[in-house]
């Protein structure tokens, strides 16, 4: 399987709710390319047996192709950990670099890499790294915009995983297990005053709606 190949799966993978069918147009967005390339794609992985593909319809992973695309998350969440924990990394610089390291072919050496970081269950921005069979155990998380007010949480994921957003975070020193408490939320524009590491400070609504959270 070429690299391209390997992209479009995993885009198609992350695109889906519950295996559902992805748009050819919704796909090439994410993909930033033109809808009669990503529709040209798409035709050869359905001749490969990876894909569902029906005009106008969408497309949809096949068993095949959902096992191939969590074998590839899987190797790039691994490979995020083994960057932030092994050679200390920061959170928001590792995505571009596992990028890279996700298409090593070797199934031998991404064993020997979960053996060797003890199989971690989630990756440093909180998302479930699948195992080899391409299982992924879904965690008890919601979006910190749905949170009630006065309910205490920690920060278990985010959803937007740039760096931009990252670096963002950072400054309200937001990481994984920080604990937030919601004070109030503002009719008007749905932004949150909540209470982090003892200091009162403001969130917009696009920021709570990409930072998952468990409630505590």
């Amino acid at each position: 399987m070429t690299r391209s190949e390997e992209n479009y799966l995993k885009s198609i993978f992350h695109l889906a709710e519950d295996n559902t069918s992805v748009s050819t147009n919704a796909l090439a967005k994410k993909m930033k390319i033109k809808a009669s390339s990503s529709t040209e794609m798409i035709k050869k992985l359905s001749e490969k047996g990876h894909v569902y593909y029906k005009k106008y319809k969408g497309v949809k992973l096949t068993k095949k192709g959902r096992l191939a695309a969590t074998s590839i998350v899987r190797k790039h969440r691994l490979w995020e950990v083994f960057l932030v924990d092994k050679l200390g990394f920061s959170w928001d610089e590792v995505h571009e670099v596992a990028e890279q390291l996700e298409h090593i072919k070797s199934s031998k050496l991404t064993d020997e890499l979960d053996s060797f970081l003890n199989y971690p269950k989630a990756d440093p921005h909180g998302d479930p790294i699948p195992d080899s069979n391409g299982n992924i155990i879904d965690s008890k998380r919601q979006v910190l915009a749905n949170v009630s007010i006065h309910a205490n949480c920690i920060c278990i994921g985010v959803n937007d995983s740039s760096k931009f957003f990252l670096k963002y975070l950072d400054k309200f020193k937001i990481k994984l297990g920080t604990k937030i408490t919601v004070l109030n939320r503002e009719f008007y524009d749905s932004s949150m005053t909540v209470l982090i590491n003892n200091k009162k400070t403001s969130i917009s609504k696009e920021v709570s709606n990409n930072l998952y959270v468990e409630i505590i």
